[in-house]
């Protein structure tokens, strides 16, 4: 089967299961030198085990190992003289080695990279979402990812894919990469020398080096060495990726007050209305959902498309759009007309302006939101009314399949906020005129979407090539040894390095005939109260040989006050855990979740501080509480720092503490005690926004979030706490979303839930570590606080 064709791009990953080879100095992994007299590893063997094995479509089950991903994306750069390109190239990611190729190398044997470079613990990527070109890219939209050393952000590149699902799973592979050179760098020694001690080469028809590379791997590798998270990937696809969380399971992890009522169908199109509280004299709040027969990729990419006639031929409404201004490439601001005559006879012509604002959550649901916008490009137009928009949020996601099916499903919502009057105008008179009105038309755009799509199988064939690959390779172990003489620079100096102008050629397309296997979501499920964790269990997670310290709250004071009650504003309080769904004690069979206990540690003060600058450990600072005489005797203190991005700068401080130790065997000892790269895979965060507006909660979301995937975390552990630096900012989506939390900060009350991701059966049933509640806080607030 040939390759699917995405706009000229064609993004397909190969996942190998083979062996873990190398054993890095750290020196070897931090060097940053240039990209001359590099040697490329040999794809020969690659080719030939393609060949020989394009029957396969599961890794192997014998002990998991380094992952290999490579596809087709854009390489975006400026040239020597200042043009900006954007061409086709060929990734290669082996372990933590990167190769960039003009050309496919297993077409190709013996092909040389144009760029090459080490994935190295450093080193950050950013999702800097849409962005349109003109060149390489075929006129039409890209994603971008930005890769950048977090010690000196001058080393950069950017590489684009055709579609937001793709570009996530660039990242996943570079963060695999990533946690490989973690996983050398923590283990130490020098593979090399090993590798170099074998002068037994004797491979006729290749060259030196590859006679030694081949050799070496074959003496060096045992079958199932390798890190912690890599080992635990199994020959189901479908079962593990939920399990390490990328791909989560499809409804919230925080209870939700909606109470839907299906009020309506049109066209197998489901509209429902939101009961609850339905006396609150405020809009309501209606919603259209429709299981669509394709990918949520590809339905995204239709929403998101202002191309005309293809809207025509769905949309009734926004058919004639075009972009004003676009902030970044999660946001953007557009201008339509239409023509009333459809819902009215007698009315004028009407233009609207609308704001979009669009996030992809680490469980590859898309988020859209849409606002009526003013924008100084498109004063009012003579012969047009201008009109408003009803605010709505589009929300599109993948539905579970069979593995044995190929065909992809996402479930579609549009939620629409309503004048009550109108709405119940409707709802007592059936034959008042709601089917003319704007919002119905809004509402209708979930039938049109799906008939459209079910109309044109050309659009499921171009978000096909978002699959990756599983294979038993003929090589069962790793080449990482002999890329490491080859290869040095770290992969941004690679990206960045300048290139002869044959280099950033465009070349023409290659084809692929492998099977696919695609990624399936995790089964949810919600069962009974029963599997609940008891408090009893969570306290094991402390020492039971050590007496109890007494917590006096009294002595612990921040800069934001403990609620009195309620109704008190500009406050915090420590609910309990029952408004949170966590993995039950059988998880790991049937993806049950129930709901949440009372936290383990305890909520003792939160500081609220206004700053000039992002503050890192914090605990530190003379006017915190971890240096106060009471702070210093207590047994054990998490210290979370959310730093807000805004200007100024803003920090919110938890101080979570335990009145006993940290129980040395325990999940939380491995996590307070641990390698910085098992606390970013299991860090977690349940958000929920338990009131406020509307659009704010879509926003929000109410997903579990694993913080160290999806922002920059670095961990102090010192004396007797352990402080957790978040920063917010170092995510675009992360800004985009704050951004708009803080716009209705005082009217909104948030729920937040910290736990530590569990993944093995001794680790379940799941756990609270902590909870807090945002009572309204006021920006004003916030006490200034000198780095």
């Amino acid at each position: 089967m040939g390759w699917f064709m995405v706009r000229n791009s064609i993004v397909q990953f190969q996942l190998f299961h083979t062996g873990i080879a190398s054993k890095l100095q750290p020196s070897q992994l931090l060097s940053i030198l240039l990209e001359s007299q590099m040697d490329e590893p040999d794809f020969n063997k690659v080719g030939s085990g393609r060949s020989q094995e394009s029957g396969h479509s599961r890794a192997s089950s014998v002990g998991g190992g380094r992952f290999e991903y490579f596809g087709w994306v854009y390489h975006l750069g400026v040239n020597k003289i200042g043009h900006e390109y954007c061409h086709l190239r060929f990734l290669f990611i082996r372990g933590k080695y990167v190769m960039m190729y003009k050309r496919d190398p297993h077409e190709n044997p013996g092909i040389r990279p144009i760029r090459k470079g080490v994935v190295g613990p450093t080193l950050m990527i950013e999702e800097l979402g849409r962005r349109k070109v003109n060149n390489g890219g075929g006129g039409g939209d890209i994603y971008v990812l930005r890769f950048y050393n977090r010690l000196d952000e001058a080393k950069k590149g950017e590489i684009a894919c055709a579609t937001a699902g793709e570009a996530q799973k660039w990242m996943e592979a570079f963060d695999q990469a990533k946690q490989q050179a973690e996983f050398e760098l923590s283990r130490g020694g020098s593979a090399r020398n090993k590798l170099n001690s074998d002068d037994e080469i004797d491979l006729d028809g290749h060259r030196p080096r590859a006679r030694h590379y081949a050799r070496g791997l074959k003496r060096l590798i045992k079958i199932g060495e390798g890190p912690e998270s890599l080992l635990r990937q199994s020959s189901n696809l479908a079962a593990d990726i939920g399990r390490d969380g990328y791909f989560e399971d499809d409804v919230g992890d925080a209870v939700e007050a909606y109470e839907w009522k299906c009020v309506r169908t049109v066209n197998g199109v489901r509209i429902f209305q939101d009961v609850a509280d339905s006396d609150r004299g405020k809009g309501v709040i209606v919603k259209a959902v429709g299981v669509i027969d394709a990918s949520a990729d590809t339905a995204f990419e239709v929403l998101m498309n202002l191309e005309r006639h293809q809207r025509y031929e769905w949309d009734m409404l926004t058919g004639d759009l075009e972009m004003v201004d676009s902030c970044n490439g999660h946001y953007d601001v557009v201008y339509g007309i239409f023509s009333p005559m459809y819902l009215s006879r007698w009315e004028s012509k009407r233009d609207f302006i609308f704001s979009r604002q669009w996030f992809r959550g680490q469980d590859g649901t898309y988020t859209i939101l849409q606002s009526p916008a003013v924008h100084k490009k498109k004063p009012q137009r003579s012969g047009y009314r201008r009109t408003k928009i009803n605010p709505s949020t589009w929300e599109v996601r993948n539905l579970n399949t069979f593995m044995d099916t190929d065909t992809a499903r996402c479930l579609v919502t549009q939620m629409v906020e309503i004048r009550s009057v109108g709405w119940w105008k409707w709802k007592k008179n059936r034959f008042s005129k709601f089917e003319k009105s704007v919002p119905y038309a809004l509402l209708c755009q979930v039938a049109g979407l799906k008939e459209y799509i079910a109309a044109n199988p050309s659009l499921k064939l171009k978000s096909a090539a978002s699959v990756i690959q599983s294979k038993i390779s003929q090589v069962s172990v790793s080449s990482g040894e002999s890329e490491a003489d080859g290869i040095h620079d770290e992969f941004y100096d690679a990206m960045s390095a300048d290139s002869s102008s044959s280099d950033e050629e465009s070349d023409t397309e290659i084809g692929n005939k492998d099977v696919k296997v695609k990624l399936k979501n995790v089964a949810w499920a919600i069962t009974s109260l029963a599997l609940k964790r008891t408090l009893s269990d969570a306290n094991k997670e402390l020492d039971p040989k050590a007496a109890p310290f007494k917590i006096d709250p009294s002595q612990f004071h921040g800069s934001l006050r403990k609620a009195r009650d309620d109704a008190d504003t500009d406050c915090w309080t420590s609910p309990s855990g029952m408004g949170f769904m966590i993995r039950g004690k059988t998880y790991l069979k049937d993806s049950s979740k129930v709901t949440g206990g009372d936290p383990l540690l305890k909520l003792i003060a939160v500081d609220w501080f206004k700053v000039d600058k992002s503050i890192d450990r914090i605990a530190l600072h003379p006017k915190c509480l971890m240096q106060s005489e009471a702070g210093k005797k207590l047994p054990f203190v998490l210290v979370v720092n959310l730093q807000v991005p805004a200007t100024p700068n803003y920090s919110l401080v938890l101080y979570y503490a335990s009145d006993r130790p940290v129980n040395p065997n325990s999940l939380l000892a491995k996590f307070v005690d641990g390698s910085d790269m098992f606390r970013n895979a299991r860090f977690k965060l349940i958000p929920s926004i338990v009131d406020g507006y509307w659009m704010v909660k879509r926003a929000v979301g109410s997903k579990a979030c694993l913080l160290g995937k999806a922002v920059s975390c670095k961990y102090l552990r010192q004396d007797n706490f352990l402080e957790i630096d978040v920063d917010i900012g170092s995510s675009s989506v992360a800004r985009s979303i704050i951004g708009l939390v803080l716009g209705y900060v005082t009217s909104i009350v948030v729920d937040l839930a910290i736990l530590i991701e569990a993944r093995e059966e001794a680790e379940l049933p799941e756990y609270i570590l902590g909870t807090v509640r945002l009572n309204r806080l006021k920006i004003d607030s916030a006490v200034h606080l000198e780095a």
